[in-house]
């Protein structure tokens, strides 16, 4: 264990001391520290299944996760709970991300028929969120409208949170033979576990907004302890709910929410500065350590999946799990964002950008190594950690590598639409 957390170290400081650089050669932080993992991995091989099914790492998943599902809240630009486009981020959302999650589900269902629903639910619900971790520049592109921008932010902020009910309800649905539950009973054990996070999510992350502007006003905090504060506000809320019996992932990711509302607010109040941009650093100060520190846990599971790629080329990949991966990262994805956005006011170009943009990340992967610990050991558990190498590997080489090359398309494309445009 202190020579993988010794590789990940040395793989982040040189990655850190060397990111400018590294970014002109198009060495992004996910690939750079996928490969860390594969040169670590290949090196301990034996010892790789043994060292991702425990305890310990489940727990550290759990935590990364509410860590990310409250930053994904807080990160939701335009000032609005969804954005300056919400009737394009509802079809996302609400019409698109449904029916792309039933397509997987049924694909899975025929590339891998052995598999319980349950089990293919939760593949679902592991390969179907997007992540802009591996292709950050492709969401900040110029050559992007404002509205594919915005669209693309908010939906990969929140639906992480909107999948993780169903991701728990599947989990539990698909638990070890001590925990076989019928769906009425795996859905009466979640939907309790959901009040209570809604609730508590609500109340703590109002709570931290408010208590965080009074002690501002009395000069009682200081800038580092304020943003102290807010990197403990997801662990708190998760430990809290789970004290509770709540789903302390929903919890995190409604206080993030309920957090940026109210902060934000009352924030705005006190804060007099001209500039646009100066104003919205100083209304977002208090975040930068949560997100500093969000980039270096989500560089570790990046580092998990170099590792766990070892694993999986070793086990051998099926050519099932290669067909769902590259199905899952195109067209399940492309096909429900494209028919979704039929009849809105969004061009024909846009409506497949936004399809054609969907990255796999740190949801992905947190969301298949809880799986794979929690399941029992055998062939579900072996797939599904198949199936998030794959997802996530394809992703850093279509939206990573590929992403150059795809900003050069995009620009071509947009100087041979500017004449016509301009007649």
């Amino acid at each position: 264990m202190n020579s993988l957390l010794l590789a990940a170290a040395v793989a982040m400081v040189i990655r850190s001391l060397a990111a400018n650089r590294l970014d002109r050669w198009y060495l992004n932080a996910p690939l750079v520290m996928v490969l860390a993992g594969v040169a670590v991995g290949l090196a301990e091989p034996e010892a790789i299944a043994e060292g991702l099914n425990t305890e310990s790492v489940q727990h550290a998943a759990e935590i990364i996760l509410a860590v990310l599902l409250f930053v994904d809240a807080t990160e939701v630009r335009a000032g609005r709970l969804w954005g300056a486009y919400p009737g394009l981020v509802g079809r996302v959302l609400l019409v698109a991300m449904p029916i792309s999650l039933a397509a997987a589900a049924v694909l899975g269902w025929l590339l891998f028929p052995t598999l319980s629903w349950a089990v293919l639910l939760l593949i679902a619900c592991v390969a179907v969120p997007i992540d802009f971790a591996p292709a950050e520049k492709l969401v900040r592109d110029p050559g992007l409208s404002a509205r594919v921008r915005s669209t693309l932010n908010v939906e990969s902020g929140y639906n992480d949170g909107i999948v993780s009910p169903l991701f728990l309800f599947a989990l539990i649905l698909a638990g070890d033979d001590t925990q076989d539950r019928t769906p009425l009973e795996a859905l009466g054990t979640v939907l309790p576990f959901a009040v209570k996070a809604l609730v508590a999510g609500l109340i703590i992350g109002a709570l931290l907004g408010w208590l965080m502007d009074l002690a501002h006003q009395a000069n009682w905090v200081t800038d580092q302890s304020a943003r102290v504060a807010v990197l403990l506000a997801p662990l708190l809320t998760y430990t809290a709910t789970v004290a509770i019996d709540g789903n302390g992932f929903v919890a995190s990711f409604i206080a993030g929410i309920a957090f940026r509302y109210v902060h934000r607010l009352l924030k705005a109040r006190r804060v007099r500065t001209g500039r646009a941009e100066a104003r919205t650093d100083a209304l977002n100060s208090d975040l930068h350590l949560l997100e500093d520190v969000t980039g270096l846990l989500t560089m570790t599971m990046w580092f998990v999946v170099g590792i766990a790629a070892v694993l999986i080329f070793y086990l051998g990949v099926d050519w099932q799990v290669v067909v769902f991966c590259v199905a899952v990262l195109t067209v399940i994805r492309l096909a429900p964002v494209f028919l979704a956005l039929t009849g809105s006011r969004m061009p024909r170009r846009e409506r497949l950008l936004v399809g054609a943009l969907g990255p796999r990340g740190t949801t992905t992967i947190v969301f298949g190594l809880l799986a794979f610990n929690r399941l029992p050991e055998g062939n579900s558990a072996d797939t599904i950690l198949a199936i998030t190498v794959g997802c996530v590997l394809g992703s850093v080489a279509l939206h990573g590598v590929g992403a150059t090359p795809f900003q050069r398309l995009l620009a071509k494309w947009n100087a041979g639409i500017t004449k016509p445009e301009a007649k």
